[in-house]
């Protein structure tokens, strides 16, 4: 998926979020890779072609895009937080043979998960699925 530069500033500014360099790229890395990489992916990813962004940038970047609603973040894996530059509702599929991390619809209209209680409201519904992709279980078999 190809997004225009003004399209990366639009969805940062819209969330109330100053672009700079370093955020358009991390945002346009999730907005344009669904793999659900982790903050060490982003950098690994994008440190060639800018040899002056640091770790702390990729992770204080992708802090502050998640508590903005701009990405989601994942903790899925019990392991490594990831990220999804995807924010529709929506939910997640683990292999745990392989790590890897799909996206899946909701099995239920995402308007019946808001819930209101006493207490509060909820924002955020976060639902993983976790088995094992075909070729993982294949290979467990053989």
């Amino acid at each position: 998926m190809q997004m225009k530069a003004r399209d990366m500033q639009d969805c940062l500014l819209g969330h109330g979020i100053k672009p700079s360099v370093q955020r358009l790229a991390v945002m346009e890395y999730l907005k344009t890779h669904c793999t659900h990489p982790t903050a060490d992916e982003i950098f690994s990813a994008l440190s060639p072609k800018m040899p002056t962004l640091s770790r702390t940038t990729v992770y204080n970047t992708l802090r502050l895009l998640a508590s903005r609603g701009a990405v989601l973040s994942l903790d899925i894996d019990g392991k490594n937080t990831r990220f999804d530059g995807d924010t529709r509702p929506h939910a997640h599929w683990l292999c745990r043979g392989c790590g890897a991390v799909r996206d899946l619809p909701l099995p239920v209209d995402s308007r019946s998960l808001t819930v209101r209680f006493e207490e509060g409201t909820v924002d955020e519904v976060q639902l993983y699925y976790k088995g094992y992709c075909e070729n993982c279980r294949m290979q467990s078999e053989g």
